[in-house]
């Protein structure tokens, strides 16, 4: 043994290689690189870790793709410390030749392995060690070749270090080199060990046992039930210490939904049912748990008894249900999923009838229509992908969007505001056509990415869409979709939300306004709130319904989907993640709880899935419909806890069924279609229309197909605060406010993932996203009792800060603010609680007894546009910069020379340690701990610096740009920044 150990240690030493160049991430392509011949065959293994984090399962080792990666658990409190192992058994004896190892291909090199061990033999419980070696830090395959093969059935990887010195250990792909034989895993799921136990019992593919495994499952997590047990609508929904098996688990959920259709109006009779169930008790008890086989028998009698009881269910009036049929989108992240260029063709908009009796049927909404107009003009929406579908009022009407799928999928990159970014045939069109498929109408087109429609009750139609126009500030070239809305034919486009980031599925509230999910992330975290805001019909006094400052790790990433109950002051989302699709878990928030920004207004419905990724769940549950505050249609996936389909992993489809869900935890499929996924039901019927004023119904003067930046230079709203000093958290003793500086955020018009340049220094709570640059556009005076009323540029995205009598920001905003044209807007304070009355009300405010204020320009270069070159640099250039020259060795260099990260080296210099660019906290502003006050430079001048004395206008200049996160540019594209870097003016493309 030992002569062959070292014969193996020096082959590898000649015939490990290093495979250059870039490598595909396409399923086995690898093999192609690392196998002599091309295997004839494939075995499937099984893969056991000692250790694995969610989502990152033992079996991403060997599936075939090297963008997804086992790597071992990394939660707090449960990283373990190495060695790792990762067991292969074969399930067959082979002959193996050797191995090839790739490290994880993201941007991380967590887990990356240094030195470990390889058994391979056929006694899983006495392995013989055949190798111990280092690997490499690198993304190329490792790969090493026997000197003779090795028989074995189980063959074990052992990592005893991390290139880092970290506990973590991580594969991308691991290869076993067998002569005409491709290896890959599969993860060894509840269902496989219940089919094994129950034998032919026991059919995987059937609905009820797929729920049987998911219940199972759910008892292995008794200790996450009893965390989140204050947070749970129903306790019925959850595991109870008294809950054995499934079978335990339906018996009392179906006892409870019988006790509540019984309490309805129009409450059924259930005698015969509640007899029968109460039999199946007996029954139940009669069983041992160890009896699987007959516990799962009788599991399936209280199935069949319960779907019976559900279906007599007086809210299901109605006998038609409409939705499509489509395919999960090829990206996982929350924006990409809606990009038509990842749409996966297939599907349509289908009816299904009788969706409550024995033998539901299937109507295609569109087989014999023909498009009336547009571009499509005579055509059948036979291919593409449809998506986000909506009914009007009235029942009579359909509003669907739709993507070809035959464009040439390249992004057009450009700075243009009236072109979109895409090939038309790759973008998201909306169409309307009537319940009987009659009048089918393209309503909109070009390169634009416009979906979500939502019927007003003006008789417009909202819907969602690219024509703001800008980038995400983090990651990938992602052009930003928001909120707009046009007539029902498509004309007299208008844009509701001038918010520079990404916005989702607007609903109707019952008093007539948008509910919608916005994602707000100004100068913090840019995956912490992406939660659901409020508007008008014509766009006014958009707000954030709760959450818009939550701690990511106690929340969901995102609240999707929302919409109010029927009858109830309730609102319904999906908990989505951020880097994945619109799927997830269910909850219900009420808007009349005041916001803790944790969980104080959220209920959960389905806590048997946790939130994903934010706390560990899958993406099961979609597009809920509520019928009342305890009963919704919606469409599930219970197999997705298997396949998580998060960012950085494989595919997957999404086998979505329709469902009858109730508050218990009770499921009852409604319809699934084998081959697609069955998505956005809703029922077919008519719904009461919310009030519209006539001011609202009629102020639609212009069509808008796009925001021109140009056209609307001149459009204003006038806005009152009532009293700035009322705040959440306290402000500094002795402040008194005297002014309000009104900043403008520009949006991003450039990709994000490779800027041209940094604007400034990243925020360190969200260092993937790109600071904001802003216009400062003057102040406003507040009166003695703290309210301010002034004119304010409308149709500008805009960030207010509170000034105190040192002319510093003692408080300033980290979400935004727009107005309307013409709008007449309201605040009680700065970050003031919700709900808290002023005591300002008691009189008629100061400032609100004269004319409104004239914004009061800044009278000095840099600011509108900013430039730190003109606003700070020639301060230091006349007062700092011969004293720092002549004492280089112990002074920073405060000269423009030399240019790191397109920055000036005074720039570089005063960022590091004496500027303001973090907030200390990922969420909020804490007053008079952020900016200037908040800075070192600041005191250093203030309290006097050698013989340095400040001019009124140089302080101002050096306050102000610390006030503002102390950035360098105004501008995001190219030229521009070449042009301030020199110190000359350059205007940003997007306002």
């Amino acid at each position: 043994m030992k002569n062959h150990w070292t014969k193996i240690s020096f082959v590898f030493s000649v015939t490990l290689l290093f495979v250059i160049g870039n490598l595909s991430t396409n399923h086995f392509l690898f093999n192609h690189l690392l196998a002599q011949t091309e295997p004839s065959r494939t075995v499937r293994v099984i893969a056991t870790p000692s250790s694995e984090a969610k989502s990152y399962q033992g079996f991403f080792a060997m599936d075939g793709n090297a963008k997804t990666f086992w790597h071992t658990e990394s939660a707090k409190g449960k990283i373990a410390k190495p060695p790792h192992e990762l067991l292969i058994d074969l399930t067959a004896e082979f002959e193996i030749r050797g191995f090839s190892i790739i490290s994880r291909q993201d941007t991380s090199w967590n887990g990356a392995i240094d030195k470990y061990e390889i058994y391979l033999g056929v006694d899983s419980q006495n392995l013989p060690r055949v190798f111990q070696g280092r690997l490499k830090k690198t993304r190329n395959p490792q790969k090493l070749i026997f000197d003779a093969p090795i028989k074995g059935r189980y063959f074990k990887l052992r990592s005893l270090s991390e290139i880092n010195g970290k506990n973590w250990a991580s594969i991308a792909e691991l290869e076993l080199i067998c002569d005409d034989v491709r290896f890959t895993a599969k993860p060894l799921t509840t269902l496989d060990v219940l089919s094994e136990t129950l034998g032919k019992s026991f059919n995987p593919e059937n609905e009820l046992a797929q729920q049987y495994a998911f219940l199972t499952d759910n008892l292995k997590e008794r200790s996450r039930f009893e965390t989140i047990a204050n947070e749970v609508y129903q306790r019925d929904s959850m595991i109870l210490p008294e809950d054995r098996d499934p079978a335990d688990i339906v018996l009392r959920r179906t006892a409870a939904l019988l006790d509540d259709l019984r309490q309805l109006p129009d409450a059924p009779d259930l005698s015969a049912q509640d007899k029968k169930l109460k039999q199946l008790a007996e029954e139940v008890k009669t069983i041992e748990t160890n009896d699987a086989v007959k516990r799962y028998d009788v599991y399936e009698k209280i199935c069949k008894l319960r779907r019976q009881i559900a279906f007599t269910n007086p809210l299901l009036k109605f006998n038609e249900i409409l939705f499509v049929k489509r395919h999960r989108a090829a990206f996982n992240h929350m924006c990409d999923q809606y990009y038509g260029i990842n749409s996966v063709s297939g599907g349509g908009v289908f009816i299904l009838l009788e969706p409550f009796g024995n033998s539901p049927k299937v109507r295609n909404l569109l087989e014999h229509s023909i498009v009336e107009n547009g571009r499509l003009k005579g055509k059948k929406l036979e291919n593409g992908a449809f998506v986000t579908p909506d009914i009007s009022f009235d029942g009579k009407r359909v509003a669907f969007a739709l993507v070809e799928c035959n464009g040439d999928k390249k992004q057009r990159i450009h700075t243009d505001v009236s072109k979109g970014h895409w090939d038309v045939g790759d973008s998201h069109h909306i169409f309307t056509v009537n319940i009987d498929g009659s009048s089918l109408r393209q309503l909109t087109d070009g390169t634009w990415n416009d979906f979500d429609p939502c019927w007003l009750p003006n008789g417009r139609i909202a819907f969602i869409t690219e024509r703001r126009g800008g980038y995400l500030r983090c990651g990938r070239e992602c052009p930003t979709y928001t909120l707009f809305d046009m007539n029902d034919d498509g004309t007299m486009m208008r844009c509701l939300s001038y918010h520079e980031t990404n916005e989702w599925n607007p609903s109707v509230t019952h008093d007539g306004r948008i509910l919608y999910t916005r994602w707000d992330y100004i100068d913090r975290h840019g995956s912490a709130a992406h939660m659901p805001w409020i508007t008008t019909l014509d766009g006014r006094d958009a707000r954030a319904v709760h959450g818009n400052f939550s701690p990511r790790n106690e929340r969901a990433d995102m609240e999707l989907d929302c919409r109010v109950v029927p009858n109830s002051p309730l609102q319904i989302a999906t908990a989505a993640p951020h880097h994945g699709q619109a799927y997830g878990s269910f909850i219900l928030i009420d808007p009349r709880v005041e916001d803790d920004d944790c969980m104080a207004p959220v209920k959960r419905i389905t806590p048997d899935v946790a939130f994903p990724e934010t706390q560990g769940g899958y993406q099961v549950y979609g597009s809920p419909y509520p019928l009342s505050e305890k009963y919704y249609l919606a469409v599930a996936d219970f197999t997705m806890a298997n396949e998580p389909g998060a960012q950085a992993q494989q595919y997957v489809r999404g086998d979505y069924g329709i469902y009858l869900i109730d508050a218990f935890g009770n499921k009852e499929l409604i319809y699934r279609d084998a081959e697609i996924g069955s998505m956005s039901p809703i029922p077919i019927q008519s719904r009461p229309i919310p009030p519209v004023s006539a001011i609202i119904a009629s102020n639609v003067t212009e069509n808008q197909p796009y925001v021109d930046p140009q056209k609307e230079k001149n459009l204003t709203a006038t806005v009152s605060v009532l009293n700035a000093y009322e705040s959440l958290f306290p402000l500094p003793e002795k402040t008194e406010i005297k002014e309000i500086r009104i900043l403008q955020m520009i949006p991003m018009s450039v990709p994000s993932g490779k800027p041209s340049h940094d604007i400034g220094k990243r925020e360190p709570t969200s260092p993937n996203s790109v600071v904001i640059p802003r216009y400062v556009l003057g102040t406003v005076p507040v009166e003695a009792d703290g309210s301010a009323h002034f004119i304010a540029p409308a149709h500008r995205e805009l960030v207010f800060q509170a000034i105190d009598q040192n002319g510093l920001a003692v408080q300033s905003m980290r979400s935004a603010a727009y107005f309307q044209a013409n709008e007449n807007m309201t605040c009680d304070g700065c970050h003031e609680q919700k709900r808290h009355t002023p005591v300002t009300l008691n009189k008629m405010p100061l400032a609100m007894k004269r004319a409104p204020s004239k914004i009061t320009p800044i009278d000095f270069p840099g600011v509108n546009p900013f430039s730190y070159p003109q606003l700070v640099q020639p301060v230091l250039d006349k007062n700092c910069i011969a004293c720092h020259e002549n004492n280089a060795d112990t002074s920073p260099n405060l000269a423009k020379m030399p240019i790191q990260n397109k920055w000036y080296a005074s720039y570089n210099s005063l960022i590091k340690d004496y500027a303001f660019y973090s907030y200390g906290n990922a969420l909020r502003t804490y007053p008079g701990k952020f900016g200037a006050y908040a800075s070192k430079l600041y005191p250093i001048l203030k309290d006097g610096h050698y013989d340095v004395k400040l001019t009124e206008e140089e302080m101002r200049r050096i306050t102000l740009w610390l006030d503002c996160c102390s950035i360098f540019y105004g501008v995001y594209e190219k030229d521009g920044g070449e042009t301030q870097l020199l110190g000359g003016v350059a205007y940003p493309t997007l306002e």
